[in-house]
C-alpha cells in the first residue's frame, strides 16, 4: 500500500537518533536515513497495511548500516579479542580505561572499532536501554546469538579503549588527533585550508608517525590521475547528439 508521505516525515526525526546511534557519525547517519526513507518509497508495496511504520523503517537503516560498516578497515577482529580474554595473563590497567571512558572522543573511536553488529548491540543495550529481545527482532537472531553478541562486544570495547591508551602515549604532543587531520587532507592538498588550520595540519603531518605515508599516497595517486587527462580527447560525435539533444528536450 502507499505509505503516508506525512508519517515518513514524522518518522524521520526518531529514524536519525536510531541512525546516528548505529554508525556513531553524524552524517553517515544522515545519509542512512535518506536512504532508508527512498529505499522504503521504492519498496512501499512491502509494508504491510496496519502495521507499525517505525520497527519497518528502523530494519531497513538496520541493513543499510550494516552494508555500511562491511566497507569499514578498522575494525577489531571480535575473535582475537575473545581469545584474549581466554588467557589467564592477558589484562589491562584498569584506570587507563576508565580514563578514556571519560572522554567522549576516545570512547566514540574505540566503538567506531567494533565490528558493526558487536557495535549495534552494545549501543541499543547499554547505550540506548534496548532489552536483548528487542535486538534480537531487530536483528532477526536468537536470544543466545544476541548475548554473545553483548559479551564480545563489551570484551572488545574494553580492549580497544586500553589500545587506543597506548597509541595516546605515541602521539603525546602531537598538534591535532590523526582523524581531525585526515579530515582536511584533502582540501590541505587542494590550497583551500584557512592559515590557522593549515598550520596545524602541516605541525600534525610533521610530528606524526602514521599520517605521512597516508599523505604522500594520497599526494601520489592525485598526481597519477592528472596524468590520465587527455587534453585532446573529444566528445564523440554520437554522444554529442544525444547530449544536444537531451537538453533540447529539457
Amino acid at each position: 500500500m502507499p505509505i503516508d508521505r506525512d508519517q515518513l516525515v514524522d518518522e524521520a526525526p526518531g529514524l536519525y537518533r536510531f541512525a546516528l546511534s548505529l554508525t556513531r557519525h553524524a552524517e553517515i547517519a544522515a545519509d542512512v536515513v535518506q536512504d532508508t526513507l527512498i529505499r522504503a518509497l521504492e519498496r512501499e508495496d512491502q509494508f504491510i497495511e496496519g502495521s507499525d511504520l517505525g520497527p519497518w523503517l528502523r530494519r531497513i537503516a538496520h541493513n543499510l548500516a550494516i552494508d555500511r560498516a562491511r566497507r569499514a578497515s578498522r575494525e577489531l577482529i571480535v575473535e582475537e579479542v575473545e581469545d584474549l580474554w581466554r588467557d589467564d595473563e592477558y589484562t589491562i590497567d584498569p584506570s587507563v580505561t576508565v580514563e578514556r571512558k571519560q572522554a567522549r572522543e576516545d570512547l566514540e573511536d574505540a566503538l567506531a572499532r567494533l565490528p558493526f553488529i558487536y557495535r549495534e548491540t552494545v549501543v541499543l543495550h547499554d547505550v540506548d536501554g534496548w532489552k536483548v529481545r528487542e535486538i534480537a527482532e531487530l536483528q532477526e537472531a536468537q536470544v543466545p546469538a544476541v548475548k554473545q553478541r553483548l559479551r564480545r562486544g563489551r570484551m572488545a570495547l574494553t580492549t580497544a579503549l586500553a589500545a587506543g591508551a597506548e597509541r595516546r602515549k605515541v602521539l603525546e604532543g602531537v598538534p591535532m588527533r590523526c582523524w581531525d587531520a585526515r579530515q582536511h587532507i584533502s582540501d590541505y592538498l587542494d590550497g583551500m585550508l584557512d592559515h590557522g588550520t593549515k598550520t596545524l595540519v602541516e605541525s600534525h603531518l610533521e610530528a606524526c608517525p602514521t599520517c605521512p605515508p597516508l599523505y604522500a599516497s594520497l599526494v601520489e595517486a592525485h598526481d597519477r590521475l592528472g596524468a590520465l587527462r587527455d587534453p585532446d580527447t573529444v566528445v564523440p560525435p554520437e554522444v554529442d547528439k544525444r547530449i544536444a539533444a537531451t537538453i533540447r528536450r529539457s
